[in-house]
C-alpha cells in the first residue's frame, strides 16, 4: 500500500490498515511533524479506544483500552538514548502478548523489534499532502 492523503482521509487510511496488516505490531516512520502520532490516534479511534490519546513522549509507553476491553500501547521511543531503557519497561513483554502495539521512532529501538512488524513510513509531500507506505 503506498498513497497519498489529506488529514480528511485519515478515517479510510486507518481503517484500510486495521484491514490489511496481518500482524498487529505497528512501526510508524517518518520525520517530526509528518503526522505519526496523528495516524495513531486515528488508528486507535478505529480500534474503539474511549480513553484521552495522546503521545507517551516522556512516559515511552501508554495504554489505551477499547470498548471491548482490549488493550492497545502506544510507543514514543524519540527520546530513548540506549535500548536497555525499552528493556527497562519490558518491552517484550509487550511486543509478544497478542495486543497491538503502535510504535513511534521505532529505529532508536532497532534491535528489539519484532522481525514481522509492518513498517509504515510517512512523508510530507509539497503539496501539503502526505504519503504512506506500508511495508
Amino acid at each position: 500500500m503506498k498513497t497519498s492523503y489529506t488529514l480528511q482521509d485519515l478515517p479510510s487510511i486507518a481503517k484500510e490498515i486495521i484491514a490489511i496488516v496481518n500482524n498487529k505490531t505497528l512501526l510508524f516512520y517518518g520525520e517530526m511533524g509528518v503526522g505519526k502520532t496523528t495516524l495513531i490516534k486515528e488508528i486507535c479511534l478505529q480500534l474503539g479506544v474511549l480513553d484521552n490519546i495522546s503521545s507517551p513522549t516522556f512516559s515511552l509507553v501508554n495504554e489505551y483500552q477499547t470498548a471491548e476491553n482490549e488493550s492497545i500501547y502506544h510507543f514514543d521511543f524519540y527520546r530513548i538514548t540506549d535500548e536497555t531503557e525499552a528493556l527497562d519497561i519490558g518491552i517484550d513483554d509487550y511486543f509478544y502478548n497478542g495486543n497491538w502495539c503502535l510504535i513511534e521512532w521505532p529505529q532508536n529501538i532497532k534491535n528489539l523489534l519484532p522481525l514481522d512488524a509492518v513498517e509504515i513510513h510517512l512523508s510530507l509531500n509539497d503539496d501539503d499532502k502526505r504519503t504512506i507506505q506500508l511495508n
